[in-house]
C-alpha cells in the first residue's frame, strides 16, 4: 500500500484557518466585525484559499 501524497494546497488551507481563528480569538475589532489592519489579510488569505479548496475538481 502506498502512502497519500500530500495535499499541498489543503495544507496551506488549514493553517490559514488555523491563523486565521488565532486571531479571531485575540483581536476584539474581528471580533466586532470592526475593521482590523493585521487581521484583514490573515482573513483573506484564509477565504482565499478556501475557495480555491472548494472549487476545486474533485478527484475519483
Amino acid at each position: 500500500m502506498s502512502a497519500r501524497p500530500t495535499d499541498d494546497l489543503f495544507v496551506r488551507y488549514m493553517k490559514a484557518f488555523e491563523d486565521s481563528a488565532t486571531h479571531l480569538r485575540g483581536c476584539a475589532a474581528c471580533q466586532a466585525g470592526e475593521p482590523c489592519e493585521v487581521g484583514a489579510p490573515i482573513h483573506e488569505r484564509f477565504v482565499r484559499l478556501q475557495d480555491a479548496y472548494n472549487n476545486r475538481p474533485k478527484q475519483r
